[in-house]
């Protein structure tokens, strides 16, 4: 499902952000990606669906390598992907509702069927008593579930969540990640990005772990070994 061969990736400064990074991740694994602030993480997000490319090396998203993607076709592979922020970004004048169903109004969905998949995403994460509050006035749990719904409205393949608990406390941290296990169990492929050692202990996963732009170690090949 999403496959990194060699992969560099060098800033204007000259620095490389990731050095021959090499891993592959198969449909529906949940997987976290984690390193010191500054390893790389949100660099390797970013060029999963193609905010940044690669300097040198291939990247395969369902078996297609992003590289070869015109820029006029990039919504076809972001339609596919849903994104979860650390720092939420809702639309604050909109309410949660209108904010889940961005993705499927820019899709040209019809209506009824912008309500349907609205509010099977609002159950999901357990916030269709929330739907037309306005996210200012919900609790900072509430507003990742709302990011999370928004990012899973529209059936995607993948889910990437850069620090999706970096701003919550450990109780609404466990309830955040409870609700990425039930995405994933739905068939979704899972990859998130976090430092919190404690949630990765509590949810045992593969690891895939970064250091000053390396790929150090990688928990499917600690298991199989």
């Amino acid at each position: 499902m999403i496959e990194f061969y060699h992969v560099d990736k060098r800033y204007v400064s000259d620095q490389l952000a990731l050095t021959d990074v090499s891993f592959s991740i198969e449909k529906g694994e949940f997987v976290f990606l984690t390193g010191a602030s500054g390893a790389g993480k949100t660099t390797l997000l970013k060029l999963i669906f193609k905010e940044e490319v690669p300097t040198r090396g291939q990247i395969l998203i369902d078996s297609q390598n992003i590289n070869l993607i015109q820029s006029k076709l990039l919504y076809q592979l972001r339609r596919n992907i849903g994104i979860v922020f650390q720092d939420f970004r809702l639309l604050q004048n909109r309410t949660v509702y209108e904010n889940i169903s961005i993705p499927l109004a820019v899709r040209g969905e019809k209506k009824s069927t912008i309500e349907k998949m609205v509010m099977n995403a609002l159950s999901l994460v357990g916030l269709t008593h929330r739907k037309n509050y306005i996210p200012m006035h919900i609790s900072g749990g509430e507003q990742q579930r709302v990011a999370i719904a928004r990012a899973i409205v529209a059936s995607p393949k993948i889910i990437l969540a850069d620090e999706p608990t970096g701003n919550l406390d450990t109780e609404l941290s466990i309830e955040i990640f409870k609700i990425f296990e039930r995405i994933n169990a739905n068939g979704i492929t899972v990859l998130i990005a976090t430092h919190n050692t404690y949630m990765m202990e509590m949810f045992p996963k593969r690891i895939l772990k970064l250091d000053k732009g390396k790929l150090i170690s990688d928990g499917k090949k600690e298991r199989a070994a």
